[in-house]
């Protein structure tokens, strides 16, 4: 069946449109003329048409029916030309074979029931299994989010969401679930930074500089030696005392070539005396004087280089920020180098001014060693780096693997209880699967074979049979269906002279006709195939053109539509649309009542500024007659005016009594027994025409609702004594009436 549907931004519908829902099997839709009911009948006719893009029908459990659309459409479709096509039905079948298909019938609807009913599971349970992917599917994104600056590179192919859970999903499986603790963050990190983004390139490693030599010089015996004369000349007393050994030394250049003292400038320097100073500055000084001397040379130009090569390699790396080297402890301690260097410089030379004079150098082994540490750290992580270089590739696919295996245990927790979860859920789909595609095996089984049994039993002629019955018990004698003479199972109207009849049939003759048609097309099909398939039937005006007379035809039939409906007919729903509140009326009236009908709903469609709205209003028809409508009110104890109440009984009692019944007031007075009730009688009738005509003023002394009890008894009487209590019971029964009512009338003959 239909659910509902939408119809909007189409003829009178505006963008907003309106809303049909609470669909039920019998729908009645009134409104006048162009309100927009015919836009409706075309949309159900073809849902897909273009101009209704932005209408909607929803279907129960969204499986659609053929839907049938009795309108000018299908009139000007199936009647624009002589030939009509034949309906097959179940005419010619025998009861047994009618039960039998019934029968079939029933079983294959169970079938469809069951069917829908796995599919509502089925789909339920799909809904579920999308929510759960959907949740966790967030907690993986959620994931990404918080590590996507530090790994993105890794992730590429994987940057959706989809796509990013379903990898993390892979990882608790086959060759990549591999055992073991995960990466720590900083580890994998660092090799990110090396290995993700552009192909790195090979480092040269730091060259290290001899360090060894430092230590043999600064710890040599000559730096705490005395280095002086032979103290066997006869002037090393004199010298040592004086403690002018450096001083001599040095003036020693000076007496080789002249006479004159370098000192006091006399002619006192003789050959003895130069012997004397040679033989005091023996070879043994020499000798101890030149390693000082090579010593201190040997020093300066090792601590030179050495500072050289160090201070390049501080100024290389200051800037370099993929440096492997501890910049700024290298910094540092390069510094205290430099002063160890300079420091010791100095004090050599003192040495090599004094050579008698005892040193003391700073060891340089530790700041070397200290430096030639984190020479070796850099070099270690050159390496390192230069062997991911080489096996980049195969490092890089490593590092992925690793940084996945550090996601997935990130996740860990809420990936297990998915995984539960999901596990149960699928294992229901499969179930659920396995028992839909059986319903629906079974469903196509039992319709092959209400098919193959509807085959053998169908025809076109019981159709064309009922057709002409109807128009003959109709009074339609003037033309009848015949087959055709050119088309098979095609037919045509023809007059009783053997004329074609199209041509010069009236409007409201080809309405009726077309009706008649349509209503055997209800029960039947143009195809063999489908007489026993489930539609839906819409149905616009189609008293349209219509004498009065046959409007009651019509409404016969329609009524007999509705009882098929209700009864489990093929037939699974009904749409009525029409703008005749008679034939409203008279469709709509079915086992004694109009309204509180379960599966009967009503709408009234309303056209303001060229907008339609529409008005739901249930099991209540709102097509009421002013007869009707006047005796609901008087029932209507809780929302009766006390003002209007006379002029409501007073026109149902002309209506009733003058009007149809021919009677005066002095017929009606007439029909109590005695003179005391005839006089209350004439009392209720002056009580109603004085009340219909002005409104009680104060000076009564007794309520206007009392009065109105005290009258409605009166009003009561008039119908039994008139033989009408029958009437009287009928109008004033039903939902609306008020408690204690039926009590009243059951006791009105003791009254």
């Amino acid at each position: 069946m239909i659910e509902s549907f939408k119809l909007a931004d189409i003829a009178t519908y505006n963008e907003q449109g309106i809303q049909v829902t609470d669909l039920k099997e019998i729908n009645f839709f009134y409104g006048a003329n162009g309100c927009g009911k015919t836009t409706a009948s075309n949309y159900l006719t073809d849902t897909s048409d273009q101009r209704f893009r932005n209408c909607q029908v929803v279907w129960t459990n969204g499986q659609p029916l053929k839907t049938l659309v009795y309108n000018k459409a299908f009139r000007e479709n199936n009647f624009g030309d002589s030939d009509i096509a034949g309906v097959f039905t179940l005419g010619e079948a025998t009861t047994e074979q009618v039960e039998l298909i019934k029968a079939r019938k029933v079983e294959q609807e169970n079938a469809e029931n069951q069917l829908k009913a796995y599919t509502t599971d089925h789909n339920k349970t799909l809904v579920e299994q999308k929510t759960l992917a959907t949740e966790f599917t967030e907690s993986c994104w959620s994931l990404y989010k918080k590590y996507q600056d530090d790994f993105k590179e890794a992730l590429k192919g994987f940057l959706k969401k989809e796509l990013f859970r379903d990898k993390i999903i892979s990882m608790y499986s086959g060759d990549e679930a591999e055992s073991g603790n995960a990466a720590e963050y900083s580890e994998l990190k660092n090799r990110s930074a090396t290995i993700l983004g552009q192909r790195p390139e090979a480092y040269p490693l730091f060259v290290v500089p001899d360090f060894s030599s430092f230590h043999h010089i600064e710890a040599d015996p000559i730096w705490h030696t005395v280095v002086a004369g032979k103290r066997d000349v006869d002037i090393a007393g004199l010298i040592e005392a004086l403690g002018c050994q450096d001083w001599l030394n040095h003036g020693r250049q000076f007496i080789n070539s002249t006479d004159i003292c370098p000192f006091c400038q006399q002619p006192t320097i003789d050959e003895e005396f130069r012997t004397k100073i040679e033989r005091y500055f023996d070879t043994s000084f020499e000798q101890q004087l030149e390693h000082v001397n090579r010593l201190a040379s040997n020093y300066q130009e090792r601590a030179t280089y050495t500072f050289d090569v160090l201070q390049r390699i501080a100024s290389q790396e200051r800037d370099n920020e993929e440096s492997k080297l501890d910049r700024e402890e290298f910094e540092l301690a390069l510094k205290s180098l430099d002063s160890q260097f300079k420091a010791n410089i100095m004090t050599i030379r003192n040495k090599q001014e004094k050579p008698s004079a005892k040193i003391d150098l700073t060891s340089t082994t530790e700041m070397l060693k200290i430096l030639f540490s984190l020479i070796e750290q850099a070099n270690q992580e050159i390496k390192k780096h230069n062997e991911v270089v080489i096996n980049y590739d195969m490092e890089r696919q490593r590092l992925i693997v690793d940084i996945w295996r550090f996601l997935a245990a990130e996740i860990n927790d809420e990936f297990t209880a998915y995984h539960k979860k999901i596990k149960g859920v699928t294992k229901a789909i499969d179930i659920l699967s396995a028992k839909v595609a059986e319903s629906d095996r079974q469903v196509k089984e039992k319709k092959a074979e209400v098919t193959e049994l509807s085959r053998n039993t169908t025809s076109v002629q019981p159709a064309v049979d009922e057709i002409n019955r109807l128009l003959r018990a109709y009074a339609f004698l003037n033309f009848e269906i015949v087959p055709s003479q050119q088309l098979e199972n095609h037919y045509v109207i023809q007059r009783q002279n053997g004329e074609l009849a199209y041509e010069s049939l009236s409007e409201g003759e080809v309405t009726f006709i077309t009706f008649l048609y349509f209503v055997q097309l209800a029960n039947g099909a143009l195809k063999q195939d489908d007489v026993a398939q489930n539609r839906v039937v819409v149905i616009d005006d189609p008293i349209s053109s219509l004498d009065s007379n046959v409007l009651y035809i019509v409404s016969a039939i329609v009524k007999g539509l509705i009882k098929e409906v209700k009864a489990g007919s093929s037939i699974k729903q009904l749409l009525l649309f029409t703008h005749n509140v008679y034939f409203h009326k008279e469709a709509s009236f079915q086992n004694g009542r109009s309204n509180g009908c379960k599966k009967t709903h009503f709408w009234i469609l309303r056209k303001v500024n060229n907008i339609t709205s529409i008005q739901a209003y249930q099991q209540r028809n709102p097509i009421n007659s002013s007869y009707e409508l006047m005796w609901q009110e008087l029932k209507d104890r809780r929302n009766r005016s006390g003002v209007t109440v006379q002029n409501i009984m007073r026109r149902i009692l002309e209506n009733y009594f003058k009007i149809l019944g021919k009677l005066s007031d002095e017929d009606i007075v007439a029909k109590f027994d005695n003179h005391q009730e005839q006089q209350i009688c004439l009392s209720l009738l002056h009580w109603i025409n004085d009340g219909s005509h002005c409104i009680p003023d104060d000076l009564f002394i007794q309520t206007i609702d009392e009065q109105v009890e005290v009258y409605l008894n009166i009003f009561k009487h008039i119908f039994i004594n008139s033989g009408h209590e029958s009437h009287y019971k009928m109008m004033m029964a039903g939902e609306e009436l008020f408690d204690g009512e039926f009590a009243q009338i059951g006791t009105i003959d003791a009254a």
